[in-house]
């Protein structure tokens, strides 16, 4: 094995720079980081360098950019376990978060052909989509799509899903408890319309998660497309032997 092979990558002087930075200035959460052209001066290195190490420090989870306001110090991640479900607001406030929702969309659909297969109706039938920016501490990390079947749940649209919780909705008045699913992760890049509502960069990289909620019968009871920023959220297993 050539030696070396699985060390980290080291740090440039740039990140280097950036990280004492943020020590000894005692910066938080969202704290917001010089300018490019300010931290180039302080230091005495490259834009191309800055650049770089900012970039660097995105992808550790370390640093956030926000496009047309600069870049700030990043949050704590919210850990996901693969084996467990756990609503997001839930876990969100756990970590000491302050979560919120914006509906960007909400009304009934005719479902297109790939909802049909996952919430098991045909197509056509009218299906609830609702579809929600989620943030923490008013920072968007989240978009989430989320379809069911308005047939099974009549009524479901008229609610107020900007304060109320979907779940809670299905367990409270239609007594539809989702107790477990399926998530298929994936990768993809955030397009110009996704990239201005999450506040980042065209071409992000983004989780993207398939989800498939059932209640204790195997019944399917949501159908959820998530889109989320890696740097707010950590997905870990846990191994037994």
């Amino acid at each position: 094995m050539p030696e070396g092979i699985y060390k980290t990558r080291p740090k440039s002087e740039a990140a280097e720079r950036i990280e004492a930075y943020i020590q000894q200035n005692h910066l938080h959460a969202h704290d917001r980081l010089p300018s490019e052209r300010d931290m180039c001066a302080l230091w005495g290195v490259s834009r191309t360098s800055v650049i770089r190490a900012i970039h660097r420090l995105v992808n550790d989870g370390i640093l956030y950019s926000r496009v047309g306001s600069g870049t700030f110090v990043a949050p704590a991640k919210i850990r996901r376990c693969l084996q467990r479900y756990e609503p997001f607001p839930r876990a969100a406030q756990q970590a000491g978060y302050a979560f919120s929702t914006q509906v960007l969309q909400s009304r009934v659909i005719e479902a297109p052909r790939y909802v049909c297969s996952k919430l098991r109706v045909r197509l056509g039938h009218p299906v609830f989509m609702i579809s929600r920016l989620r943030s923490l501490d008013g920072v968007p990390f989240m978009l989430d799509t989320s379809y069911i079947d308005a047939q099974r749940f009549p009524g479901i649209e008229a609610h107020d899903y900007g304060t109320e919780s979907l779940y809670g909705i299905l367990d409270g008045q239609f007594h539809a408890v989702v107790t477990h699913g399926q998530e298929r992760f994936s990768l993809t890049y955030a397009m110009e319309d996704e990239a201005a509502l999450l506040q980042v960069p065209t071409d992000t990289a983004l989780f993207l998660v398939d989800s498939v909620g059932l209640d204790s019968e195997e019944t399917t009871v949501e159908y959820a497309k998530l889109l989320i920023l890696p740097r707010s959220v950590q997905y870990y297993s846990e191994l037994t032997r």
